[in-house]
């Protein structure tokens, strides 16, 4: 069976649990996001969800993606449904207006990603990034970053990566080898490796804004992060290179790419010595965990009933694996509103 998204329970929740439309118009910037709209986007993102991105995960992750001599080449089906995600104006759900944004509540942005999450968490994590990126960008990047990089993001016509971790430093940031040394003209060149990456590489977008974390030879102490992009704005390829996908247990519908930059073209995204707190504003897989409980518990309530659901005890167990998910999405809008 396919995911199915539940507009009604969110709606239960943000109405009646939270008072979401009542708390949202006493904001200036949704003072016009009332219960009417609000129901129209979780039906539309329902739809989408249910239509478009649950069919394709079964074959996602069993085909999985191809690595061809530095390209990577998506599942069936993914390159169409991430196309219509775009169409859509799903990615730019909250972003805001002057970036090419919808303007509404984060709340509404949150829900969709947990559908998506749930419904084919491989393809999810292509576009998961993109709320993050934006934030780190829009917080911490130049007027020129800015207006060259962050309405692409906004909108999804670009994709974006969080290059973190290195083979030697894996939660040891101390240990980061990756250099960026400063050029004439403001901008870096970047030099090191990085692992895990998702996304690294994928034919869903022509540009990858890869956001590395690395370290300068000289000046400030602490790391930096450096906005490093696949194609450079003269329409020139990067020194950006994947050298191979990760071999994983699951979630194979997402390219999880070893990157190498080798004197590769970027620029600073903050203070010099200040990448990790630009860099944290993008870290989010809570809502991950609620979507694939929510899956997990629609298939076992679909498994169990033509068989065992009249037994107590089974639907004792379906209740209390029902519930984690209800109380957490109960919990986690008061911070998004």
């Amino acid at each position: 069976m396919h995911y199915q998204p539940r507009p009604e329970d969110v709606r239960f929740l943000l109405n009646a649990v939270l008072d979401a439309p009542t708390r949202l118009r006493a904001l200036a910037p949704f003072s016009e996001v009332d219960e009417a709209l609000q129901s129209q986007v979780l039906e539309e993102a329902g739809r989408f969800v249910g239509e478009v991105i649950a069919p394709i995960n079964r074959e996602g992750n069993e085909v999985g993606c191809r690595f061809d001599n530095g390209e990577v080449v998506t599942p069936p089906g993914f390159r169409a449904a991430y196309q219509a995600f775009v169409d859509g104006g799903w990615p730019a759900l909250s972003a805001a207006t002057e970036d090419g944004g919808q303007g509404l509540p984060a709340v509404l942005e949150a829900i969709l990603y947990e559908w998506l999450s749930a419904a084919s968490h491989g393809f999810t994590m292509a576009p998961g990034l993109l709320h993050g990126a934006y934030a780190c960008l829009k917080h911490h990047g130049s007027d020129e970053l800015k207006s060259r990089y962050l309405q692409k993001i906004a909108t999804g016509e670009w994709l974006a990566t969080m290059c973190l971790t290195e083979v030697h430093a894996g939660s040891d940031l101390d240990q980061v080898r990756t250099r960026a040394t400063a050029q004439a003209d403001g901008s870096v060149r970047v030099n090191g490796s990085k692992i895990f990456i998702s996304g690294g590489e994928h034919d869903l977008t022509p540009n990858i804004v890869h956001l590395v974390l690395c370290r300068l030879p000289a000046g400030p102490k602490g790391l930096s992060l450096a906005l490093v992009p696949k194609v450079l704005p003269d329409g020139a390829r990067n020194a950006v290179h994947c050298e191979r996908i990760e071999e994983k247990m699951g979630l194979h519908g997402s390219p999880t790419c070893t990157m190498r930059f080798d004197d590769a073209t970027g620029w600073l995204v903050g203070e010099p010595g200040r990448g990790l707190a630009a860099m944290f504003v993008m870290m989010n897989v809570a809502l991950q965990g609620i979507g694939l409980l929510d899956a997990a518990w629609q298939k076992a309530d679909a498994y169990a009933a033509d068989l065992i659901a009249e037994h107590p005890a089974v639907r004792r167990i379906l209740d209390t694996h029902s519930a984690p998910g209800s109380t957490a999405r109960a919990r986690w809008p008061t911070a998004a509103l």
